[in-house]
């Protein structure tokens, strides 16, 4: 295994006249239109297209291996090995093609709290790139940035294509982290994605010896102070749940639970827009005006009104805000130790209850699992039928450490803070995918919502059999029928067969986990 060796400073390439250093949003807009790179919306937003690459590029991405992490990363197919001395060449080309390029640079925390947050300097081509960062990370106050050192560096060069054969990469696109250097390299991709969750991935690797516990989760503060975190992946709902008008925004995406409670990770929000709409989901919609980012969206070449509806470019569209854009967003970005922990998943077997309240081992459980599910037509190559999809933790590209770290932590603060854990399946109802509906947007906030605010937890429940999951007998504003999903479908034997193909999907997926059999022992019940 190569050394790893210090990599030349950037003082060269950073101190020129063309290198604009924490640029303003609106000088930032100003540049991204004058270079071309992206355009005003009517409703004040910029935005821009990333070309072929529409989202994350998991199987580009790379960790570097050396004395530091080769016995602490849980090497595989999605924290790739790369050689220190292929990285070292690879980013003295990159900063050889730099020298001369008009740059855009910004030092930002990733991190509310000033007890754990990373000092982190953006190096981009694009200025549109560098208001994304702007927008989304923790922003410094004036006395800050007179003191930043950063502990982090990103270089985000998107028109510089790598070579496999002569670079050891994949494909001309790479997301190369260095935690020795701490350096993370990105190029050939123009999606703005990448460079936040290189940032999530190098919290993932850096919190946990310091006892914090980095979530892939969105967090929500109610009146009285307590706090709920959701967690699920891309569809499930995450986003658009945690920002309920009845309670204070915290943050949409990544979060630290430390011993002093819950801290943002980011500053601002990146939002799914696809079939965006005032009316199911005002705050979002609100929050897109100037000073917001665009990604991917189809805009009208005549009015420059944003098409929310249309999938032109990508499902994936997105668009990036501060977290203040959001009327009641708790802008300090902390808060206390959770009451309540909500997993999401949208099961489009149609077989998991709406909601249902989890013990620390069936939390710790599902949690591992990480499932939801993709449906046919959102990637290629899979077919007629919904996918199971897992997820380990919720964040599988995003965890450098083995699972078992993650989940021994969320046990451990669940039981110390007295939390408890929730089941909230957003997807279908009455039958699978094309066969039965999707659960009402209203139905699925009326259930968090009561168990959120602590009312649900007082009521009566009862035990499922198929996933021995406890139920409520009855939730507020939702039809008591809605809550046990066996019931809607037609043919039972149709269910009980649905389910017991999922829950072994369940089991052949746990198999690969490292976990005490208390855990295990918490799974789907059905044969």
């Amino acid at each position: 295994m190569a050394l790893a060796t210090a990599l030349p400073d950037l003082s060269s390439i950073l101190d020129r006249p063309n290198v604009h250093r924490n640029l303003s949003v609106g000088s930032l807009v100003e540049h991204a239109i004058r270079r071309g790179e992206a355009s005003m919306v009517s409703n004040g937003a910029v935005t821009a297209t990333t070309g072929s690459r529409t989202g994350r590029s998991p199987k580009d991405k790379f960790i570097i291996k050396d004395d530091l992490t080769a016995t602490k990363v849980n090497w595989g197919a999605v924290n790739q090995p790369f050689d220190p001395e292929k990285f070292e060449a690879l980013y003295l080309r990159v900063t050889d093609y730099l020298r001369d390029k008009e740059l855009f640079v910004q030092d930002l925390y990733c991190g509310a709290d000033p007890n754990y947050g990373l000092a982190c300097r953006h190096i981009d081509e694009y200025a549109w790139h560098n208001l994304f960062v702007k927008e989304l990370f923790v922003r410094p106050s004036a006395q800050q940035l007179r003191n930043f050192t950063p502990e982090f560096t990103v270089i985000g060069v998107p028109e510089f294509l790598a070579d496999p054969k002569r670079d050891g990469t994949n494909s001309e696109v790479f997301i190369l982290t260095d935690f020795t250097r701490k350096v993370v390299l990105i190029g050939g991709t123009k999606y703005a994605g990448e460079l936040k969750k290189c940032i999530f991935g190098v919290m993932n690797f850096l919190l946990p010896p310091r006892d914090v516990f980095p979530m892939h989760c969105s967090a929500n503060m109610g009146s009285d102070g307590s706090t709920a975190l959701f967690f699920g992946l891309s569809g499930t709902g995450k986003t658009t749940l945690s920002a309920d008008p009845h309670r204070g925004l915290i943050g949409d995406d990544e979060h630290g639970w430390s011993p002093n409670g819950v801290f943002n990770f980011e500053g601002g929000c990146y939002a799914k827009c696809i079939r965006l709409s005032q009316e199911g989901e005002p705050q979002i919609y609100d929050a897109i005006r100037f000073g917001a980012v665009l990604e991917n969206v189809d805009i009208d070449p005549e009015t420059r009104r944003p098409n929310y509806d249309s999938d032109r470019y990508t499902e994936n569209t997105r668009a990036a805000y501060p977290v203040e854009f959001i009327h009641n967003a708790v802008v300090a970005g902390m808060g206390g130790h959770p009451k309540n922990v909500v997993l999401l998943t949208a099961d489009a077997f149609g077989v998991l209850p709406p909601i249902a309240k989890l013990t620390p081992e069936q939390a710790m459980y599902h949690f591992v699992s990480g499932y939801t599910s993709k449906l046919a037509g959102t990637e290629a190559g899979l077919g007629k039928q919904p996918q199971p999809d897992f997820s380990t933790c919720f964040a599988a590209p995003f965890l450098p450490l083995p699972p078992k770290v993650y989940a021994k932590m969320l046990g451990e603060r669940l039981k110390q803070h007295n939390a408890q854990c929730w089941l909230v399946n957003t997807g279908w109802v009455g039958g699978p995918y094309g066969v039965g509906s999707r659960m009402k947007l209203g139905y699925t906030r009326a259930m968090v919502r009561a168990a959120v605010d602590g009312n649900l937890a007082k009521g009566e429940f009862e035990i499922e059999p198929a996933f021995g999951l406890t139920i409520p007998k009855s939730v507020p504003d939702v039809p008591s029928e809605l809550l046990k999903p066996r019931n809607l479908w037609k043919n039972k034997d149709d269910y009980d067969k649905k389910a017991a193909e999922l829950a072994a999907k369940f089991a052949e997926n746990f198999k690969k986990f490292d976990v005490p059999e208390s855990v295990r022992a918490a799974g789907p019940k059905a044969k």
